[in-house]
């Protein structure tokens, strides 16, 4: 049996899928109902209460692990105790290459690698579906808002990360390894707005955001450091950061989709 927590997110819903399709067992977690296969238990609990956690785990081996709530070791505690042999973190690439900006994926990090249980840790960048934030104006005005325009980032489909995470619970011989997942290629703000008009077949205005804009807007759904550390991965990424991974090729024995594919096959949400 594997526990998936954040079932019904964009990693979370999509491994629930590959795994079933597999034929595992799977217990689905996540705070509210939704739509899930056929067999597939589901538990209604959230990661920022452990205690209510522990029925979930039990009879389970593998856990699938997203960095939310506070008390890692809690949550960590309550899956050893249910009989959880194997956990696979969902972390950030900021965890690595900015801990003091990311100090709460980090813990998480910290706490996994201190369990006694088998680890893997996964470090994507930025998600291909952060272009969802621009669905809205897309389809008022078609405008795509964001600063740092010519600044590539090879950020990652959501699909990609479920599929490494599903052979990563499934398959031997990933214990103890940290892989960074990342696209094909950097791609900037512009272009990814340029991509989403292509398969519209209707023009994207790409508005520049100031540093200032960009981060009034992300203060509304996001804590300080964060926003920061984000902002500066933006708008000056390291070359770490900027770097495409071979992790994902390694893992699944192909190159990763590209932000193009991803747009192809979410258009319709910005129709």
């Amino acid at each position: 049996m594997i526990v998936v927590t954040g079932a019904t997110g964009n990693v979370g819903g999509e491994l629930v899928r590959l795994l079933t399709a597999a034929g595992e067992q799977v217990t689905a977690v996540s705070r509210r109902p939704a739509p899930l296969p056929e067999n597939v238990r589901h538990f209604e609990a959230d990661l920022a209460e452990p205690a209510g956690m522990k029925a979930a785990f039990d009879g389970a081996d593998a856990l699938f692990l997203l960095v939310a709530g506070q008390d890692p070791q809690a949550i960590l505690d309550a899956a050893k105790a249910g009989g959880i042999r194997r956990v696979v973190l969902l972390s950030s690439q900021g965890a690595g290459t900015r801990p003091q900006a990311y100090q709460h994926p980090a813990a998480f990090e910290a706490a996994v690698r201190g369990s006694g249980l088998e680890w893997t840790i996964l470090r994507p960048g930025g998600f291909d579906s952060n272009a969802l934030a621009w669905a809205e104006p897309i389809r008022a005005h078609r405008t795509a808002a964001a600063p740092f325009g010519d600044i590539g980032l090879p950020t990652i489909d959501p699909a990609d990360i479920a599929e490494v995470a599903a052979v990563v619970l499934r398959e031997a011989g990933h214990a103890g390894r940290t892989y960074e997942l990342t696209g094909p290629r950097p791609v900037t703000p512009r272009e990814r707005a340029a991509t989403i008009s292509g398969a519209l077949g209707a023009e994207v205005r790409f508005a520049e955001q100031t540093r200032e804009e960009a981060r009034a807007q992300m203060l509304r759904f996001m804590p300080e450091p964060v926003a920061e550390g984000t902002l500066a991965i933006l708008g000056a990424p390291t070359a770490a950061e900027q770097q495409v991974s071979p992790d994902v090729e390694r893992i699944l024995g192909r190159a990763p989709r590209t932000f193009a594919d991803w747009t192809a096959r979410n258009v319709e949400a910005f129709r």
